[in-house]
């Protein structure tokens, strides 16, 4: 088979070791370095020495990210591979033998890299993507919030829409603090929250105990204080995405184009197309009735399948 590439290396990255192969026509270059920092600059080094233009690695877990960063700030072209393209024969398994192969298949042409986007959209995703990963612990907290209420038999998100809003969070502080008559607590309301304070005086008669105070003030200090990492990851994104105000005011505009007359979204007309009424896939399960089935009906007349009955999809007029 031809050679795409003459000079090729396949790294087979691990935790804390990478075995890295360089094919040279059909001469193989092997060594294995660490995964500090010093060791990969050193892994760069031979590369470079080595006259190598192209790299590929597996995207295995995030070990392949400060590789990656570290090439793509050199001349050298990475390529992070999905493993199912790259996998190997049965058999014996090495890191050499992997390296090998992975070296093989790109001097071949045989690889084709994931897509990998710039470095500026890669630390504002891992942003985004903690963001939600701190909204989504404020929503385990408040879940923990209310069953520590139901444990003590107060009844707030039965009255409440919003525990954790601003009346909510007042009366939950006065609780805390150990206050156990309803009637003080329900008159912390506010909003159209007071017109249940009836309500509230009979959902906040319960048994609360010390040990309760103490999980809810703990788990409400953990919220306020989520809330202000939240806010902080906002300001952060917000300044980020300053750099690419313009792009985004033509994505805004651009989307109100395609708004029709009626107030419902037209979708774009590079995605507007006509498909077909038929679902190809089939409609018979285990617990659909058999007149509803495919085929005849009792009298001999063909029964349509129930997914013909409803169009699918419809074509959009402008």
């Amino acid at each position: 088979m031809e050679a795409i590439h003459p000079i090729a290396c396949g790294l087979d990255v691990h935790k804390n070791s990478i075995t890295a192969c360089i094919l040279v026509e059909r001469k193989k270059y092997l060594r294995t370095f660490g995964t500090m920092t010093e060791d990969l600059f050193e892994l760069l080094d031979w590369i470079k020495d080595m006259g190598c233009p192209i790299v590929a690695m597996e995207s295995t877990g995030v070990y392949w990210k400060p590789v990656y960063n570290l090439l793509e700030l050199s001349d050298i072209k990475a390529l992070v591979v999905n493993a199912k393209h790259i996998k190997n024969v049965p058999g014996r398994k090495s890191d050499v033998k992997d390296a090998q192969w992975i070296a093989q298949l790109l001097q071949h042409g045989l690889l084709k890299g994931s897509y990998i986007p710039s470095r500026e959209q890669r630390e504002l995703r891992e942003l985004v993507r903690y963001r939600r990963s701190l909204v989504e612990e404020v929503s385990r907290e408040s879940n923990r919030i209310q069953k520590v209420l139901e444990g003590a038999n107060i009844k707030l998100g039965s009255v409440a829409s919003n525990v954790l809003g601003v009346s909510g969070r007042k009366m939950l502080r006065s609780l805390i603090n150990g206050e156990d008559n309803p009637e003080i607590i329900a008159e912390l309301s506010l909003g159209k929250l007071r017109n249940k304070i009836p309500e509230l005086k009979k959902a906040l008669k319960g048994l609360i105990g010390t040990h309760q105070q103490f999980m809810l003030k703990t788990q409400l200090n953990h919220i306020e204080y989520l809330e202000k990492q939240v806010e902080s990851i906002d300001r952060e994104i917000s300044r980020r995405l300053e750099e690419c105000k313009e792009d985004l005011e033509l994505m805004k505009q651009r989307d109100r184009s395609h708004v029709s007359e009626n107030g419902t979204t037209d979708p774009s007309p590079c995605i507007r197309r006509t498909r077909p009424l038929v679902s190809p896939f089939p409609c018979t399960s285990p617990g659909m009735k058999k007149r509803d089935r495919p085929g005849e009906s009792k009298n001999g007349t063909p029964n349509p399948s129930p997914c013909t009955k409803l169009p699918l999809y419809q074509t959009t007029k402008r």
